[in-house]
């Protein structure tokens, strides 16, 4: 669907801490890794490099909520929905679960992430750039009940 998308992630030993389990920072390394899958099943590049330009999409905020811990060798899924899609931005929710042995899943975070388009002019600024036809048409806001779906499905 142009509005959400399913990755799944198998928990490395360097994403963990002395305890053993994830490090916090990781939760949103694996947003990301769902954005750029995103990204690709709807064929678009999540950055575009032209001559004498570069264009991306820097984070303008991120957040998660963490409620379970995650540790090496487990398999987790990341769910990202589009929440919003604005003129220059898109709004990501994000659910992360642990796959349990017994097929359930077990809610890990919660996130949001708001990325904008921007470009990198010859001088080194970032400048926000409206979302061209191409994004808008491969991606689209999420329905409200993908949005509130209960915890774990």
């Amino acid at each position: 669907m142009p509005y959400e998308h399913r990755s799944k992630h198998i928990i490395q030993f360097s994403e963990t801490d002395m305890a053993g389990l994830v490090h916090f920072s990781n939760f949103f390394k694996y947003m990301e890794l769902a954005e750029r899958d995103f990204f690709a099943a709807n064929k678009l590049d999540l950055i575009k490099v032209q001559p004498r330009e570069l264009t991306g999409w820097p984070r303008a905020r991120a957040e998660c909520k963490f409620t379970a811990p995650l540790r090496f060798g487990d398999t987790i899924e990341i769910h990202l929905a589009v929440k919003a899609v604005k003129d220059r931005a898109i709004d990501y929710q994000f659910r992360i679960y642990r796959c349990n042995a017994d097929k359930t899943v077990t809610q890990a975070g919660k996130g949001h992430m708001t990325t904008i388009l921007a470009k990198l002019n010859e001088n080194g600024s970032l400048q926000s750039i409206e979302l061209p036809t191409e994004v808008c048409e491969r991606i689209i806001e999420a329905p409200m009940e993908i949005l509130q779906r209960p915890d774990g499905v």
